[in-house]
């Protein structure tokens, strides 16, 4: 048997072929691997014909962020996070803007190390009333995130997950036992741009989406960041808010996000500031209730309007909350209306913030 470092840990999402290869079955590419050989994610490997996690425990760094920034409009605003992230990803998006992380194939990188009493413990310490699996995928370290989920819990400590929702079903069960909040990126409404730019497939997303928000009680919100010329067409942005609304209802929030040329789409301009406006009036009109723009400065676009009477509930510039016109049971204080969500009494005061810590310094 192969000599295991602290990182390595078995799995249980896999199954052995007839030829002898293991296919990993957490995720919908169903990598098919040889001894020794990685799947796409680089992280999940055939050791020992087993397939392991080659990163837990492993993190390429722990930073305080506003929840916003996840983006979670709905849930504890204004509230600081405790976020990391490993490294790898399971698909291929070719506009990746955390690309140095995400297809990072030299774990050296992950210079941190933590085990998940040791999040837990320092993000009560830190006073962050959730913590954030992102950066990258959190379905590819999937474990971890379930350990760290679990200590959190026991701690009062919350756990959002952002993702891209590419995971098979048994798994994506599991994971979102152990969630509280998931931004998930809806990063088109065609499969053909989710087959050529993200190199995996529409389906498995749409699943994930529905499962989540009718068959768990995570908190949800989406995020489509949008490309110019790729999926920024008035025609996809009418079909995907349609059946958000049909699907998953008008109080799934959801963020439109401006591109920046990056990894491999250096070509492709920067999305304008008008298209994510255009967006978000698509939605509205449409029935959505709740609908932001992102990655531009638009107060408009950043703050939650009542969606009975359009009194502003939350105002927000960027990160920092301005405004809070929310009753303590979360509802309307003009009209009375519940504003969907989870919320307190009062907001959080962490404001626009990043914060790089060492959690070393939790450990007992």
């Amino acid at each position: 048997m192969t000599e295991r470092d602290p990182f390595t840990v078995s799995t249980k999402y896999w199954h052995t072929l007839d030829d002898g290869r293991v296919q990993c079955d957490l995720c919908p590419r169903f990598c098919k691997l040889h001894a020794g050989q990685r799947g796409l994610c680089f992280v999940r490997q055939n050791l020992d014909n087993e397939i392991v996690l080659t990163t837990y425990g492993r993190s390429s760094g722990y930073c305080i962020d506003p929840i916003e920034k996840k983006p979670l409009n709905h849930f504890l605003p204004g509230t600081p996070v405790l976020s990391f992230g490993t490294a790898g990803c399971n698909l291929a998006c070719k506009f990746c803007q955390n690309w140095d992380i995400s297809k990072s194939r030299e774990t050296h990188r992950l210079t941190d190390e933590a085990s998940p009493e040791v999040i837990a413990r320092a993000a009560q310490k830190l006073n962050c009333r959730s913590v954030a699996y992102t950066y990258n995928d959190p379905v590819i370290f999937h474990e971890y995130a379930i350990d760290v989920a679990q200590a959190c819990h026991e701690k009062g400590v919350k756990s959002v997950a952002v993702t891209a929702g590419y995971v098979c079903p048994e798994p994506r069960r599991e994971f979102y036992r152990y969630m509280d909040a998931a931004n998930v990126d809806l990063k088109a409404f065609t499969e053909d741009f989710y087959h050529k730019i993200t190199g995996s497939h529409l389906a498995p997303v749409l699943e994930t989406l529905e499962y989540i928000q009718h068959e768990t009680d995570v908190w949800l919100e989406l995020t489509t960041l949008l490309i110019p010329g790729k999926n920024d067409s008035e025609k996809e942005l009418d079909e995907m808010t349609r059946w958000v609304v049909e699907k998953l209802g008008p109080d799934v929030p959801m963020h439109f996000s401006a591109f920046h040329p990056d990894w491999k789409m250096m070509d492709v301009p920067p999305t304008p500031k008008q298209t994510l406006i255009r967006a978000r009036e698509i939605a509205m009109r449409n029935g959505v209730h709740y609908a932001y723009t992102g990655n531009v400065h638009n107060a408009a676009g950043d703050s939650t309007y009542c969606h009975h009477c359009g009194e502003t509930l939350i105002g927000r510039d960027w990160y920092v909350l301005t405004d809070w016109k929310l009753t303590a049971d979360g509802k309307c204080a003009t009209c009375g209306t519940p504003c969907a969500g989870v919320f307190e009494a009062s907001p959080g005061h962490w404001g626009a913030r990043r914060q790089p810590v060492q959690l070393r310094d939790f450990v007992t």
